[in-house]
């Protein structure tokens, strides 16, 4: 979190700044208002929330993932490339590779539906925390949990029976001292109607992933589709038509220059700028550190299959991505905890609490009196070992990225019965034939390589689940023999097959038997992590309270918990030891990397965007003082991973492009947010509107988004 109007002395003064913050929308401080004014920002504030046509109308919620925007009256939404990356791969065949080769839908019955996508908007959010604590007080971490879910259904149902195409939501803000009620309507089908190349959505692949300079037209196209007599939400029918909004963003092709307004909505998924050093101690060593040496391990495996044959690489490249992603981004952020001191920073703060608190009045007899630092540290030292475990028992076993782990997971959930609900005859599963998401030789050398792996990282023997006693004893230590027995002999991998739960024959099957160990010791871990995960969240909780009492007098904003959020900046380079960045990439710049694809894989392109990039004129896309096509650009806007597809605004409230990165040099911003280093990085609106233009020649597109 950050504060408005700290100084930089103190860790807290990041917060100081106004281009850090993602701020809730509906309460927006006037002070944070006033500071978008000063910065370029020419909308009176209700056009941010409130009237019914505020900017917030038009900002999607993308597949509960992602975030994303509507662009024209007739549904069409921009998000990233890698946000509609697995939606694109689940089209894709050796025949018809639209990730490879892109896609172009040329008539609404050519748009590809796409099973359990959906899109959400915000309605309204607002405080419910007077209705909440209450009910909360004297209660353990736990259990609040419950209360909070129950709270929530009722109120779910009460607006259900005012407005059936609601959803509430209510989620802790400050660390679990206030909660927000938020509303949404969900549409549910969602249609891929454009999408680049590979080459170019994910140009650089992981060589440039988190880097400036930065060259990817990170994007694809979705139409929202509707009730044909409602424009409301309808499940996914032929008969449905394309959703018209009240509003769209719209899109201009005027560009930007340094210190131009910035402002991206959309939705951040996790922050923890209030967290101890304790906290970030634990984050550095006992959760990044362990999750890039499995993740490291399992990419080396997926990456050998996935070269040796294109229908593995379909399969797996969506799998292979998402672990990369977050592999990468967890050895930048361990980097730049440590080249920042950011763990001392924030010793030093507390101990500025510390004296705040021997101090203040107000700290005797309320909760603010419960939080020791002591205590905090004790807990974290307690935990250390097992967060550790914990992090690498998810990483091997709950990543979903073997089919027999899957199933073995899913054998205990979702089971089907035969006969009265409450009194079943029979209890199974079955499991539907899904061979063309996975290929078992790719399967069962990563199956192998993890579980080899796991043991060798973990060595207290009460965290290693029993199925390594079989192999040792049955299988004589063979993990290869083991595995290609799960696959080749487990019912579980019989697909189509009713798979029986009271049978005797069920838990002596050997896939059935590993699924159980892998339970039975996840919950021996959660056994021992539970209670101080508990007490920690609770002395967190305090301390959060006692910063912002502390600073009462200053604008605060919440960690990110994946609701809608607004970050204003501008657009701009920064400066790395003495050297600037530049705050945008050309076409010239995307060509010359291309000449490089003879020495990395990953910048190739094809012949036809060589010819692209190579053109003299750019016509309307090029920007009107530099004259040639400019791709992506720098502004110091706060974001983190859920960003992703966020639209970027200028000061009129119109789309310059979209959120898809930050760069290499502030991964740590989960945790700090450094105003010096911080960026993100903008694929620009004018690149994917040429490409979708002069490559996919998508006129009805081009004329729909009206771009001007």
């Amino acid at each position: 979190m950050k504060k408005l109007l700290l100084t930089l002395m103190s860790l807290c003064a990041l917060g100081a700044h106004a281009d850090e913050g993602m701020w809730t929308l509906y309460n927006l401080p006037t002070a944070v208002y006033q500071q978008m004014q000063q910065y370029g920002f020419q909308l009176p504030m209700e056009q941010l929330y409130q009237s019914d046509h505020a900017v917030k109308n038009a900002v999607i919620n993308f597949g509960g993932y992602c975030s994303g925007v509507v662009v024209s009256p007739n549904g069409l939404v921009f998000t990233n490339h890698h946000c509609g990356f697995d939606a694109i791969r689940k089209h894709s065949t050796v025949e018809h590779d639209y990730m490879l080769n892109g896609f172009y839908a040329k008539s609404y019955e050519e748009e590809l539906p796409n099973e359990d996508l959906f899109v959400s908007f915000m309605i309204e959010q607002k405080d419910v925390t007077d209705s909440i604590m209450p009910q909360l007080e004297g209660k353990g971490m736990s259990d609040i949990s419950a209360i909070v879910d129950s709270i929530e259904n009722a109120w779910q149902k009460r607006m259900r029976q005012q407005d059936s195409t609601l959803r509430v939501e209510v989620k802790p803000f400050y660390e679990g001292n206030k909660y927000y009620l938020t509303t949404y309507r969900d549409f549910e089908d969602v249609r891929l109607v454009f999408t680049v190349p590979k080459s170019m959505g994910k140009y650089g692949g992981e060589t440039d992933n988190w880097m400036w300079p930065r060259q990817t037209c990170d994007y694809s196209v979705f139409r929202i589709y509707a009730d044909p007599k409602t424009n409301g939400p309808a499940k996914y029918s032929k008969d449905n038509v394309p959703y018209h909004p009240a509003s769209w963003a719209p899109v201009s092709l005027q560009g930007y220059k340094p210190g131009d307004f910035a402002m991206i909505m959309g939705y951040p998924g996790s922050t923890s700028r209030y967290l101890s050093s304790y906290g970030i101690q634990e984050r550095r060593d006992a959760i990044n550190t362990p999750r890039v040496q499995v993740r490291e391990v399992k990419q080396k495996v997926m990456l050998s299959h996935m070269r040796a044959s294109e229908a593995v690489r379909i399969m797996y490249e969506s799998k292979y991505a998402h672990s990369s992603n977050y592999w990468k981004n967890s050895i930048g952020m361990n980097k730049c905890i440590d080249s920042i001191g950011l763990i001392q920073q924030k010793q030093q703060f507390e101990a500025r609490i510390r004296q705040w608190m021997d101090t203040a009045t107000v700290v005797k007899g309320t909760n603010l009196s419960r939080l020791n630092f002591d205590t905090l540290q004790s807990l974290y030292q307690k935990r250390m070992m097992l967060t550790r475990i914990r992090t690498l028992f998810r990483e091997t076993f709950f990543s979903f990225d073997d089919e027999v782990t899957t199933r073995a997971w899913r054998s205990n959930w979702g089971k089907k019965v035969e006969g009265p609900a409450d009194k079943p005859k029979k209890q199974y599963i079955v499991f539907d034939d899904n061979s063309k998401e996975w290929d078992q030789a790719t399967d069962c050398e990563l199956l192998t390589t993890l579980i080899r792996n796991y043991r060798q990282q973990v060595t207290d023997k009460k965290y290693l689940p029993a199925f390594y006693q079989t192999i040792d004893e049955k299988f004589h230590g063979d993990y290869t023999a083991y595995v290609n027995a799960l696959y080749e002999k487990s019912i579980l991998m019989k697909s189509g097959k009713r798979l029986y739960f009271n049978k005797k024959s069920y838990k002596k099957d050997l896939g059935v038997q590993y699924g159980l160990d892998i339970q039975e010791t996840m919950h021996e871990i959660n056994s021992a992590i539970v209670p101080l995960r508990e007490a920690i969240q609770q002395q967190e909780q305090f301390l959060c309270a006692a910063v912002l009492r502390m600073e009462q007098d200053m604008p605060n904003y919440s960690d990110a918990n994946f609701t809608m959020r607004m970050t204003y900046g501008q657009v701009g380079e920064y400066s790395l030891s003495g050297r600037p960045s530049g705050y945008y990439t050309t076409a010239r710049s995307l060509w010359e990397k291309m000449q490089e694809a003879d020495k990395n894989v990953e910048y190739f392109a094809e012949p036809v965007m060589h010819e692209l990039m190579a053109e003299k004129n750019f016509g309307k896309y090029a920007d009107p003082l530099t004259g040639t096509l400019q791709l992506c650009f720098l502004s110091n806007n706060d974001i983190t991973g859920g960003n992703s597809g966020s639209p970027i605004f200028n000061g009129k409230g119109e789309l310059l492009g979209l959120a898809f990165d930050g760069n290499w040099d502030s991964l740590a911003s989960d945790i700090f947010f450094d105003r010096q280093l911080a960026r993100t990085i903008n694929v620009d609106v004018r690149y994917m509107l040429y490409l979708m233009d002069r490559w996919g020649h998508a006129d009805r597109l081009l004329k729909e988004i009206n771009a001007r």
